[in-house]
């Protein structure tokens, strides 16, 4: 996967997982927050992903 794809669907995936969380905490319904704050950390951590693969090709490239 490309870094900026990686940065795409983690950004996606954070604000599905917002969205997700918020919902649930309006409606009480703790499994769907549950899964919001999961899915956005998966966004997290697949944007920070994406930008590690752009610092390891950077200095690739500088060399």
């Amino acid at each position: 996967m490309s870094s900026m794809k990686d940065k795409v669907t983690g950004i996606a995936n954070q604000v599905a997982g917002k969205v997700k969380e918020e919902t649930g905490k309006l409606t009480d319904n703790e499994r769907l927050e549950a899964e919001g704050i999961a899915q956005n950390l998966k966004g997290k951590v697949q944007k920070t992903t994406g930008d590690v693969k752009d610092t390891v090709k950077s200095g690739i490239d500088k060399l």
